[in-house]
């Protein structure tokens, strides 16, 4: 039995991708169906054999889509087998076999023993997920990254273990699911030989494309800022137990982004300080700027956590201020009937006005009644002005609404 793994739910002990159509669930806070448990991870079972390939049931399907280039020209091309490359690895060609889906166990085998993989690198980018890192073999290095995929609909992302195999002249990237990724910007620069990626080699196309996932998390930091102010305002204005689950959600999914892009930070470091040859002084040059991209990335992130455990602190200052003006309106309210109340006990008592001239002679009044009432309504006014100089309505009346000019 080989390496067990958590992505999104199981079924039975075997590892599931997620049980919504086969796709990698999306961090949202909205869908219990395909929610990402803060334990995602992936651990050796007791005994298992080294190089093991776990695959799930519902793995998607291997594809080969392949692409070999030089700076006079570009060929891609779909593959049924990794060993239809062999004739151009040959060339002095830059060559790109982009593998998506990791459902086809004889096909990832036959990946590895084309391209001489070592067998634990075949291991750690087919089980995922694996956390972010960097490893060096003898004539290829193998470096594990995340790139997240915006939700279309309000907040949210969906991750992505994508794999690098980087041999001289030639980069292997290895992909969970075939639907989405971030590398047709880069797909359509090779092909219409746009910028330099056509003039340098394998460790400058893995540099592209470590900065199209990089840049990839920065659509899913703008939609958190605009549901972080989304959320302040409903905190101050509309706080209820909703929102308090919203504020839960919002920092559990910034914690699971930060496990994701934080451990990226030191595979770039790693990836510019080493002294490898499969990358060149002017590749790592450009590597810092991918570098400093996660820099920005993760300044922004801990801001949004920052705020986000202060809205945890603004709702519950909101919820005990909304408590006070409850209390403060039952007070006016108590405080205006306690007088009515004692007058309308006092002449509740019922005595008898005949036995004696001093039991309630006002009972015998003309205007006995409707004096009463004028003075309790006299009363309830002075009460009300008085309250109402005080401020204590003030707090009362609901906002204004707020123009869409």
């Amino acid at each position: 039995m080989g390496k067990k793994r958590r992505r999104g739910k199981t079924r039975l002990g075997k590892p599931t991708r997620n049980p919504v159509q086969g796709k990698l669930p999306f961090m949202n806070g909205e869908s219990d169906e395909a929610e990402i448990s803060l334990l995602d991870y992936n651990y050796d079972a007791p005994g298992s054999i080294p190089g093991t390939l776990n695959i799930p049931d519902d793995a998607e399907p291997t594809e080969l889509a392949f692409i070999s280039f030089d700076a006079d020209q570009a060929v891609r091309k779909k593959l049924q087998s990794p060993e239809e490359c062999l004739p151009y690895l040959e060339q002095n060609m830059v060559a790109w076999l982009d593998v998506r889906g990791l459902g086809t166990e004889a096909i990832l085998q036959q990946i590895g023993s084309t391209f001489r993989l070592h067998p634990l690198v075949l291991e750690d980018v087919v089980n995922v997920p694996q956390r972010p890192k960097l490893e060096f073999y003898e004539d290829h290095l193998l470096m594990i990254v995340h790139m997240v995929r915006p939700s279309k609909k309000g907040h949210g992302f969906s991750p992505e273990q994508v794999g690098f195999i980087i041999r001289h002249h030639v980069l292997l990237t290895l992909q969970e699911e075939s639907l989405w990724d971030c590398f047709d910007p880069v797909r359509d620069r090779i092909q219409r030989n746009l910028g330099f990626v056509r003039q340098r080699g394998a460790g400058y196309l893995a540099y592209t494309l470590l900065d199209n996932i990089v840049d990839g998390y920065f659509p899913v930091l703008e939609q958190y800022g605009e549901y972080i102010e989304e959320l302040e305002e409903e905190v101050v204005m509309r706080p209820s137990r909703k929102t308090l689950e919203k504020i839960h959600d919002l920092r559990r999914e910034l914690l699971m982004l930060r496990r994701y892009i934080w451990p990226q930070r030191t595979v770039i470091n790693t990836l510019i300080r080493d002294g490898s040859d499969f990358l060149t002084q002017e590749n790592r040059i450009y590597l810092q700027d991918v570098y400093d991209h996660i820099i920005q990335i993760l300044d922004i992130l801990e801001t949004y956590r920052e705020v986000s455990s202060s809205l945890m602190d603004v709702y519950l200052s909101s919820v005990s201020n909304r408590m006070n003006d409850v209390m403060k309106l039952l007070t006016v309210i108590s405080t205006i009937f306690i007088p009515l109340t004692f007058i309308a006990g006092v002449y509740g008592m019922n005595f008898n006005h005949s036995a004696s001239p001093f039991n309630m002679p006002e009972l015998d009044w003309y205007w006995g009644y409707p004096l009463c009432l004028g003075v309790m309504a006299a009363i309830s006014i002075i009460l009300v002005v008085f309250f109402w100089r005080q401020g204590w309505f003030e707090n009362f009346a609901a906002p204004p609404p707020e123009s869409d000019a």
